[in-house]
């Protein structure tokens, strides 16, 4: 049972990347305070989660019942990727980090919007995270006492990505409003470059051609 655990949570860490996402997350929030970024943190995590149990509990159904292959949640994680890495790195304003974000996110849905989208959906539950819990639940291997405890890994798990990320408010400090400026950029083209790779594995994949 031991080595079960480790095995899930480590599974599962590798493919949150929570030291990768917290870049992402230091640039997409550069224009929020500190209570803000801490908020939008609590929140991507919350909704990611809820986005994953989802896949616990129905998400090999979903796969079965409606014929989506892995591939097609490739290409489509890759391309809101893309979108949002070209916003990125054009310096185009992402939701809830334009100049007004500081004096509005508290009293509208900016940080809540900031939150579902990019960072919950789909930088933290994208689809290798969304394909790994379904594998690592899978009804026909698994109890339901597996599941569940599948489950609270996968919640242990989120709850140490969101201590990463809460680091991100002193590095803020440290490397200040242009410093974040430049990541967003640098990250920008980075994430377009991982959602390419995302899209061109799938058609990789599906064409049968030979690695990259």
């Amino acid at each position: 049972m031991t080595e079960k655990l480790v095995f899930e949570f480590v599974t599962l860490f590798v493919v949150l990347e929570p030291f990768g996402m917290l870049a992402v997350f230091l640039a997409v929030t550069a224009g929020l305070e500190a209570g803000q970024r801490r908020k939008a943190a609590a929140l991507a995590i919350l909704y990611a989660f809820a986005v994953l149990v989802f896949f616990v509990v129905v998400g090999e159904l979903l796969l079965i019942q409606m014929g989506i292959p892995l591939r097609a949640f490739q290409v489509a994680g890759g391309l809101l990727l893309l979108l949002y890495g070209i916003e990125m790195s054009l310096g185009a304003h992402a939701p809830g980090t334009g100049p007004s974000a500081a004096s509005h996110t508290d009293s509208s849905s900016s940080i809540n919007s900031l939150a579902v989208y990019p960072l919950a959906i789909p930088s933290i539950a994208g689809p290798g995270a969304m394909l790994t819990v379904v594998l690592l639940t899978d009804n026909r291997e698994h109890a339901v006492i597996d599941q569940l405890i599948t489950t609270a890994v996968l919640g242990s798990t989120l709850f140490l990505f969101l201590l990463i990320l809460l680091a991100a408010s002193p590095i803020m400090r440290v490397i200040g409003q242009g410093g974040a400026n430049v990541l967003r950029r640098v990250m920008g083209v980075i994430l377009s470059a991982i959602a390419a790779n995302m899209i061109l594995g799938a058609f990789q994949e599906w064409l049968g051609l030979p690695p990259l």
